[in-house]
């Protein structure tokens, strides 16, 4: 590769207000020619119409440079063919990516090229089309060189032809187009878009021929938690930006590290400087403190989407004042080296749950362990879907392809296949000599009859009596209640899977009485299966199951039993167990 892209000591820059942009070998002419255009545009909706030398950052200067001098030496071919930006609102993202493209466009040395500029709702793409029109007319000799054609919001170079044309997301948005230059404005929507990774590698795919071509993201952080193509894409520039990949794209990603998500000083305003970089011109940050003020007034789920919009804070389990209490304490209770196998390893008994099903419904498994080392409560859950789902239920498509991606769930064809790739878990657990002599299996009262016939089958099938059927709605308190405890408490580890992030962070409490429910029907579209599931396995885990087999324990030859007891206390010091 000609030149890495990474910036491992991005967080350094942030702190100490440095460029976000590593030292790159650029083409100087080029970039230096892109930014002195840039430069001369002109803001048309503010007074005056100062040129964008004096109304944008050196931030954003710095990103055209880069986009415009990232070519090989002595060449018309690219090192940098896109750029990632992910700044927070009201840091002139529409408007400078309008800059962005009226460089470009002016800069085309091709004849007929055809540059995009996709907005994902028609009033982004307004909003952009009506910036790069007004560039044109603060400035005569634009106005002179390019015809405006309303109508279908396009600009053409009257020297050579070529065209700039301002669309809304849809999946027809390359129909007929062969692009030298794109830059999709606010990837974020399109996550919830389930065509947007398709669109997205026919974009790619069509600007291969060009070795000028290039594609621009510019983007703040989503008020859900990301999913689809903004989600890959988001975590692909991370892992360019910390030198993990390698690639074509650079990232220039204006969010705080880890360490102040941890410790909260993310929260102060005196660190909010670090993601504005346009601040002082097109926002301050008196006016954050303003907004933040005005959120925290109107409740926590306000205070996230503010915090996701103007400080580019990731919302995780997407929490809301009705939110099951336990969702606070989950992040805390991750362990990603909670394996299906080693959740067997590690327990000495294991209880199982089981909840949904139907055609509109996830399969959630929930395997709970009791760590024979600890005695707390291991996690590890998997979901399976039909393919149908997606159809029914568009809005979590992306998702659920994320989900399957990542292998946290499966998705089936036919009706039955599920089932049975889900009995053959319960099966093995039960070869094993760990599942619970009694109470082995929760599942929902009124569940699918699928599943019990599928456990209980003649040839080495779960006995009926050990299968139980597990009251909803208030009944659940004390689950819910239990689970909330061992959150807190750390008595409940699980996975880490964003499955259950996923599940966690639709579920929604509804007063019942003196008790409350997590409700199908209130939680809607966004599937709560699997998190239903793993309350059925603490209702069981609670009855404090003891194994119907052999636990692998017990021993007649005493040298042997203290010998294993005392590798096991080791093991369990070295890993760090939870």
């Amino acid at each position: 590769m000609y030149a890495t892209l990474a910036c491992p000591d991005w967080v350094d820059r942030l702190k100490s207000g440095r460029s976000l942009i590593p030292d790159l070998p650029l083409d100087r002419s080029r970039a230096d020619r892109a930014v002195a255009i840039f430069n001369k545009l002109r803001l048309p909706d503010v007074g005056g119409q100062p040129s964008m030398a004096e109304a944008a950052g050196d931030w954003f200067r710095e990103i055209v440079a880069a986009l415009f001098g990232g070519f090989m030496p002595d060449s018309d071919d690219r090192f940098i063919r896109e750029i990632f930006t992910l700044v927070p609102k009201k840091n002139s993202k529409t408007t400078g990516g309008a800059g962005i493209m009226m460089t470009a466009l002016i800069m085309n040395e091709r004849p007929r090229a055809e540059f995009l500029l996709i907005g994902p709702t028609q009033a982004v793409s307004d909003t952009a089309f009506s910036q790069a029109v007004g560039m044109i007319q603060a400035d005569p000799y634009l106005t002179k060189r390019f015809h405006i054609k309303e109508h279908v919001k396009e600009i053409r170079d009257r020297t050579n032809g070529a065209k700039l044309k301002i669309k809304t997301f849809d999946t027809k948005v390359l129909v007929g187009s062969k692009p030298v230059g794109v830059l999709i404005d606010e990837i974020h929507e399109l996550g919830k878009i389930a065509s947007a990774a398709r669109v997205l590698r026919q974009i790619r795919g069509g600007i291969l021929p060009f070795p000028e071509g290039f594609v621009v993201f510019i983007t703040t952080q989503s008020d859900e938690p990301p999913v689809g193509v903004f989600r890959s894409e988001l975590i692909k520039a991370r892992m360019i930006r910390d030198g993990k990949a390698q690639s074509v794209m650079l990232p220039v990603l204006y969010e705080f590290p880890v360490s102040m998500m941890k410790d909260g000083s993310w929260k102060d305003p005196a660190n909010w400087w670090m993601v504005t970089p346009n601040r002082d011109r097109s926002i301050t940050i008196e006016r954050l403190i303003e907004g933040h003020t005005e959120a925290l007034l109107e409740g926590d789920a306000a205070l996230k989407i503010w915090a996701s919009q103007h400080l580019n804070i990731e919302i995780g389990l997407a929490l809301q004042d009705d939110n099951w209490a336990g969702a606070e304490f989950w992040p805390l209770a991750a362990n990603k080296r909670l394996t299906l196998q080693e959740v067997k390893r590690r327990s000495s008994v294991i209880v199982i749950g089981i909840d949904g099903g139907g055609l509109d419904d996830l399969l959630g498994i929930a395997v709970m362990g009791r760590c024979k080392f600890t005695g707390k409560n291991l996690l590890w859950s998997h979901a399976w879907a039909h393919e149908i789902v997606k159809k029914r239920r568009p809005e979590i498509a992306s998702k659920l392809d994320d989900l399957s991606k990542l292998k946290q769930l499966t998705f089936v064809k036919l009706p039955g296949e599920d089932v049975y790739e889900l009995a053959g878990i319960v099966f093995d657990i039960e070869a094993s000599g760990l599942l619970a002599a009694e109470n082995s299996i929760g599942v929902d009262s009124f569940g699918v009859a699928a599943i019990r016939k599928a456990l209980t089958k003649e040839d080495g099938g779960i006995a009926k009596e050990r299968i139980v059927g597990i009251p909803q709605g208030w009944k659940l308190n004390g689950a819910i209640k239990d689970a909330e405890r061992d959150l807190a408490g750390g008595q409940l580890v699980h996975a880490g899977l964003e499955l259950m992030d996923f599940a966690v962070g639709n579920a929604k409490v509804v007063p019942r009485g003196n008790a409350v429910a997590i409700d199908k029907q209130v939680s809607g579209s966004a599937k709560i299966d699997p998190l239903m599931a793993a309350l059925h396995a603490q209702v069981l885990m609670g009855l404090n199951p003891v194994p119907a087999g052999v636990s692998g324990w017990d021993t007649d030859d005493l040298d042997a039993l203290e010998e294993k007891i005392a590798a096991a206390v080791l093991e369990a010091e070295a890993r760090h167990v939870a």
